[in-house]
């Protein structure tokens, strides 16, 4: 959106790649948002507040049905919907982590679950510049390793043992 203001300005600008937050979120915390057999999937969204709406079919509701990892944009004053809205498919039990300004020297996280995390947050006065993760993974602490690493594991960078 803004690239297609500044051309339609012809003001010149470079684009610098940066680290997006619920990868940089992810780094603090030592988490993988995948896992074998816990998650595999990462989607990344948010939900209709003030901004513009969401299109039909990209629902919280729909992308909880898949238990995949959420990271969950410019959504914190709507927190109550998130819970809401996930509790059905994941459960008051799923572990949840509100990131606030991942990144900076202030970054904070509070850890919790979808039946408690919107006291913690209340409590600790964020009310922006804050990421919602939630998933399983995010509490995973026995799984199995990924079978990239295993010994008996082929491919195109590395032989097969024999």
């Amino acid at each position: 959106e803004q690239m297609r203001r500044l051309d339609a300005l012809s003001i010149p600008y470079d684009i610098v790649p940066g680290v997006p937050a619920y990868a940089a979120a992810a780094a603090d915390l030592k988490r993988e948002l995948t896992l074998p057999g816990v998650g595999q999937s990462v989607v990344l969204t948010r939900t209709a507040v003030r901004a513009s709406s969401m299109p039909e079919g990209e629902t919280l509701a729909n992308f909880a049905r898949t238990g995949a990892t959420l990271a969950i944009h410019l959504s914190i004053n709507n927190l109550a919907k998130v819970v809401r809205e996930l509790e059905p498919f994941y459960g008051a039990d799923v572990p949840v982590v509100v990131a606030y300004r991942v990144g900076w020297p202030d970054a904070r996280y509070i850890h919790g679950t979808l039946g408690d995390i919107r006291d913690k947050v209340k409590t600790s006065g964020i009310t922006r510049t804050a990421l919602i993760l939630v998933g399983r993974v995010l509490g995973a602490h026995a799984f199995e390793d990924s079978r990239l690493y295993a010994a008996d594991h082929h491919h195109v960078c590395r032989e097969a043992k024999t």
